[in-house]
């Protein structure tokens, strides 16, 4: 019986069900691992799987049985998947399983900067409405969408829907990318920067798109822009987006990834999230029950197919 290990089962959810991998043998389940952790509790596994464990030569080194790494996630930044290839182990990751969470969430955040939510819900809450005698209450100002250039920055499947979506609202797309998109038109980056009302960043973190988004691109954008980034935290200039803030450069910005998460305290961001205008989420665009529960089904059919003889969503 092969011995299945999940290391951090709480960063995908205790609330879903992981019963699918106990089809294909003993399961164990770690709500969290810590990287000093990790090699005493993969020692004896066939099959590890995790969201965010950093696995290397240093901590699987004695895990002789293992076959396979299964990735709660797109994206495998965080797998040494040079060393997995030499030793033989398959590592699997998880395709579009979360696009249009994604997806939402970034219009969300769109609509609730340009329509300034939290600030009209808190004039209800705290009171202030029904102290005020009126009917209703129309400050700060905000603004229909309709009408504005949203620029999309990479147009793979999350980039493509928030463009219909955008599209839907009235808003002109226009989108940054390496090969022309067939569907809006495909501008360069700078030209994207200078025309843009809203900016969103769809791209994933590699060495060309790494401080994608820095001061000269900033300096580029017009005043006031709404900056959107459910990317990676580090394809932009965190520190210069928190000036732009700052300054009112930027006018509205919206963030769910960060270069170091959770961010502490000295990190740019903790200075700005309090400000009006400013919405930071904590890493949850990907994770809504559906989309759980979608990663784990794709998760358990990795599992599935490697078994089997076929290659499935490998990035070894």
């Amino acid at each position: 019986m092969l011995k299945l290990v999940l290391l951090d089962c709480e960063s995908i959810g205790l609330d879903i069900s992981m019963d699918a991998f106990r089809a294909y043998g003993e399961l164990v389940i770690y709500p969290s691992t810590a990287p000093d952790e990790i090699a005493g509790r993969v020692r004896d596994a066939d099959v590890v799987l995790t969201n965010k464990c950093r696995l290397n030569a240093s901590n699987l080194a004695e895990a002789e049985k293992l076959k396979l790494i299964c990735i709660a996630a797109t994206g495998f930044d965080n797998i040494d998947v040079a060393w997995c290839r030499e030793k033989g182990v398959a590592v699997c990751n998880v395709k579009g399983y979360s696009t249009d969470c994604v997806a939402q969430l970034t219009v969300a955040m769109a609509l609730s900067l340009a329509m300034h939510l939290p600030e009209y819900g808190r004039y209800v809450s705290d009171g202030s409405y029904t102290a005020s005698g009126r009917f209703n209450q129309l400050s700060p100002a905000f603004h229909e969408l309709r009408g504005k250039t949203w620029g999309i920055v990479g147009a793979g499947n999350i980039g493509m829907q928030v463009a219909r979506v955008a599209e839907a609202l009235g808003c002109r797309v226009i989108v940054y990318q390496r090969h022309p998109n067939s569907f809006y038109p495909t501008v360069s980056l700078e030209e994207l920067c200078l025309s843009a009302d809203i900016i969103s960043l769809h791209v994933p973190l590699n060495d060309s798109t790494r401080g994608l988004i820095g001061a000269r691109q900033i300096e580029l954008m017009k005043d006031g822009v709404m900056l959107i980034n459910v990317a990676r935290g580090a394809v932009t200039d965190e520190k210069a987006v928190a000036m732009a803030v700052e300054s009112g450069r930027i006018g509205a910005f919206a963030c769910d990834v960060y270069s170091t998460e959770p961010f502490p305290e000295t990190h740019p961001f903790y200075a700005i999230k309090d400000k009006p205008g400013v919405l930071l989420t904590p890493h949850m665009a990907w994770g809504g029950v559906e989309t759980r529960i979608r990663l784990i089904r794709e998760m358990a059919d990795n599992i599935k197919a490697f078994l089997e003889g076929e290659r499935r969503n490998r990035v070894d």
